[in-house]
């Protein structure tokens, strides 16, 4: 029998991410990916999966899942949100479990997964991974193009989604300690490429003014809102490829900061872009959001890459054992009909 997850409901936009098809925007592919990948990273540590292996990206409402597999182990990490196991497709409520850590699923048994809080983007990590065919090189789904993922498309009520392995590993259940998602109080930004397209009133703009994320923002971009950027002389160039964080500015002269679905190439001038140690943080921008630049040289964007990159490194340092709560603890024994109710004495009161 093979081992899936198959949707309930599908959420408002989950689709199979990964770290993105790299190398082929010569031929017009887009890069796509996570939006966040410090988050997916983390996901895939938790459950024991290589740092890219493909995971479920949620966006802003989360799906609801039955498990066909004898058993299954899950990660989530990302926006604060309720996540809940339920003994079945009958069942209205369930087993709260928190985010940050690992847990285990049986069959039969529904995750729901509610509505995110704090930032957009949730990703759930399954052990193993998904059993889909990847494109040019990627399980990632770009829905535009209509590659990779299920169907090349966000999932819908009724999917099943195959599974690499029919039962989890014997590794104990983990949480991440010391893991950080803060994101910048300004995200960095080196001035850039087609900075000498707009006046020097608009770069002070930039970097003075504050920008909300417009509802029109979705994986290709962050559509912003907030003081015009003027032009210097026109706001067509010929078109050039462009990078994840390119901030692009129409003849409208509100900034639009390129994401993880972006076009390959663009004839907008490209006033900045943001440095890539900041873009895990943007990805997780929410709509109505509040945001602010900062300006950085080339050789302080450098030294940031590096070091973010040795925070990639130590992801797996922040995987420990899980320990449980009192609460948690305590709820688990009841609904295990082990005890009739417990008390803690050092002040708060658990389930009775």
């Amino acid at each position: 029998m093979s081992s899936s997850l198959r949707i309930v409901q599908p959420g408002l936009m989950t689709t199979v991410q990964d770290l993105g098809r790299r190398g082929y925007q010569r031929l017009g592919v887009a890069v796509g990916g996570a939006l966040d990948p410090v988050s997916l990273r983390a996901a895939n540590a938790l459950v024991g999966n290589v740092p890219g292996t493909g995971a479920l990206e949620v966006l802003y409402a989360g799906p609801s899942f039955v498990v066909e597999a004898d058993s299954v182990q899950l990660a989530c990490v990302g926006a604060d949100t309720s996540i809940e196991v339920l003994a079945d497709e009958r069942a209205t409520t369930g087993t709260r479990v928190a985010g940050m850590r690992s847990f285990r699923v049986q069959r039969g048994q529904v995750v729901r997964i509610g509505t995110l809080s704090n930032t957009s983007v949730l990703y759930i990590a399954v052990e193993g991974g998904f059993a889909l065919d990847p494109v040019f090189g990627s399980v990632s789904t770009y829905a535009r193009g209509g590659l990779g993922g299920l169907n090349g498309r966000a999932l819908a009520a009724g999917d099943t989604l195959p599974l690499v392995i029919d039962a989890p590993s014997d590794r104990s259940e983990c949480r991440l300690h010391d893991f950080n998602l803060a994101r910048p109080a300004r995200f960095r930004a080196v001035l850039g490429p087609q900075d000498m397209f707009f006046t020097e009133r608009a770069k002070r703009e930039l970097f003075e003014s504050e920008y909300t994320v417009k509802v029109e923002s979705d994986r290709m971009a962050l559509q912003l809102s907030g003081a015009r950027l003027e032009h210097a002389g026109g706001f067509d160039i010929i078109s050039d490829g462009i990078a994840m964080g390119s901030i692009q500015v129409p003849g409208h002269g509100q900034p639009i900061v390129l994401m993880a679905d972006r076009q390959t190439t663009g004839g907008y001038p490209k006033i900045a872009t943001i440095i890539s140690a900041d873009l895990p943080a943007l990805g997780r921008a929410r709509i109505g959001d509040k945001i602010a630049f900062e300006a950085v040289s080339l050789e302080e964007a450098q030294e940031l890459r590096r070091e973010h990159l040795r925070e990639l490194e130590r992801i797996p340092e922040c995987v420990v054992p899980l320990t449980r709560s009192f609460d948690e603890l305590s709820e688990f024994l009841f609904r295990s009909n082990l005890i009739s109710g417990a008390v803690n004495a050092h002040g708060s009161q658990a389930i009775e």
